[in-house]
């Protein structure tokens, strides 16, 4: 064979090998991101919401891989899920490898296990007093009687709306003035059970900052707020507190939750420091300049938070129940940090359909409750301001802002939104709190909120 032919096999023949290496180390990224997913979703669907695995499986797995291709339906079944009640801990694998766990800890919710034992994510809890206070006094159930206004036939008209099967709800609870006047749940779930509020979590940071705002730990103005950007040129030093709660950091992320190899999801299911992974991120406009939806952003808050509040770790995992849920009755919150303890604000927060609402109530509430102010004066005003960056001015301060066209005018409202239709709507103009939690790739509020508003009359 001549010299000229064997080094043209030669080279085809690495070429093949590049190419084979190259898909086989993506499938193989990919099918770790899938395991680390499937094992995060059983472990708090287990252990924190109290579902079976079999509910999980039949309800959430096969219902995010509808329209699927059968090769990629086929991919996440073969995904073997084992869950292990006495250790509170659940292990998923495919084709027995690319295995990933999480780990159950009571108040902290489930963490997956990346760059740390099992035995150090526990030790983070042990001495924590997380039990809450069972202080149920708000929204312990519906009012006895509906009061005359609301015009009950459009009301249940609206519940039977949402609760079709295309929309997929799970829960839905309605406060009008202070009190519950419709609620309901789909078969196989209740009022005590915690739901996934996915990115609903974001709109808790910012009551979260707001606490700290209010105990002058932290300002809107301050700048330098991660050790990564205190570099000489570093232009991320630059970034205030202010454009991090309106999205215009500038800093660049792929928010794209169909792509299980860009940021989003690398961040959430790949990474034992989620906000140090958000925090390495480049800059790609100037801060305040640019609006782009970024779950990195809610999570790099997270830390912030975590450095204003100082460096006993047991003062960082009890302050949002001390400060927020606590004070609210919200004894089903907790969210979930990562491996390093950091809480994973863009989207790990768990909460019955009732405490979502007294969430909603204390913005309602302008952030007093029960003659306590919880949040600073003009905090709630600030949230519901639009972002100048923001193009069609539908975003505040880590909450969404909507307009919605009743026969009396438009009703402002910000709405605390999540993945897969959560939301928590707060809409002052009607004295009403809409919970929506589900499981639904359609946003549905759009046409829900119109619905229930016309059934109360102005």
């Amino acid at each position: 064979m001549k010299p000229a032919v064997k080094y043209i096999l030669w080279s085809f023949g690495l070429i093949s090998l590049g190419i084979v290496s190259y898909i086989s180390f993506t499938l193989w990224r990919v099918f770790n991101i899938g395991t680390a997913y499937q094992a995060k979703q059983f472990c708090s669907g287990v252990f924190v919401s109290q579902r079976s695995p079999e509910s999980i499986f039949d309800r959430d797995v096969l219902a995010e891989i509808r329209g699927l291709s059968a090769l990629e339906q086929s991919i996440v079944k073969s995904i073997e899920v084992h869950v292990d009640r006495l250790q509170k801990s659940v292990t998923a694998s495919i084709f027995g490898g690319a295995k990933h766990q999480a780990i159950f800890r009571p108040g902290l919710g489930c963490t997956l296990v990346i760059d740390r034992s099992p035995a150090e994510l526990r030790s983070q809890a042990q001495q924590l007093n997380l039990t809450p206070q069972q202080d149920r006094r708000w929204l312990s159930g519906k009012t006895n009687q509906i009061p005359a206004e609301i015009n009950q036939k459009q009301l249940t008209a609206a519940m039977d709306w949402i609760f079709a099967p295309q929309h997929n709800s799970r829960a839905v609870v309605i406060v009008y003035k202070g009190q519950i006047v419709a609620e309901r749940y789909a078969p196989g779930f209740s009022a005590q059970m915690p739901l996934h509020g996915w990115s609903m979590t974001k709109s808790v940071m910012n009551a979260l900052v707001g606490i700290l705002v209010k105990e002058g730990k932290l300002s809107l103005t301050d700048k330098n707020l991660m050790p990564e950007w205190n570099h000489s040129g570093d232009r991320r030093s630059q970034i205030t507190l202010d454009s991090m709660l309106r999205m215009s950091s500038g800093l660049q992320f792929d928010e794209n939750e169909g792509n299980p190899l860009g940021n989003l999801i690398q961040m959430l299911y790949g990474q034992s420091n989620v906000a140090a992974y958000a925090a390495s991120q480049p800059l790609e406009a100037d801060p305040g300049t640019k609006w782009q939806y970024a779950s990195g952003t809610s999570n790099i808050i997270s830390r912030i938070i975590r450095r204003a509040i100082g460096d006993r770790d047991a003062d960082y995992l009890t302050f949002p129940r001390r400060a927020l849920f606590d004070r609210l009755g919200m004894s089903s919150a907790v969210i979930e940090p990562d491996a390093t303890g950091t809480f994973i604000g863009s989207a790990f927060m768990y909460a019955t359909a009732r405490d979502w609402a007294r969430f909603g109530l204390l913005y309602l509430q302008d952030g007093v409750w029960e003659g306590e102010r919880i949040l600073p004066a003009g905090w709630v005003k600030y949230s519901r301001t639009p972002t100048p960056a923001a193009p069609k001015k539908n975003y505040g301060a880590h909450f969404w802002l909507m307009n919605v066209s009743t026969p009396s005018g438009q009703s402002k409202i910000m709405t605390a939104r999540g993945f897969q239709d959560q939301y928590t709507a707060i809409i002052p103009s009607h004295q009403l709190v809409i919970v929506h939690l589900g499981k639904n790739k359609n946003r549905t509020s759009q046409e829900f909120i119109p619905r229930v508003l016309a059934a109360f009359a102005r």
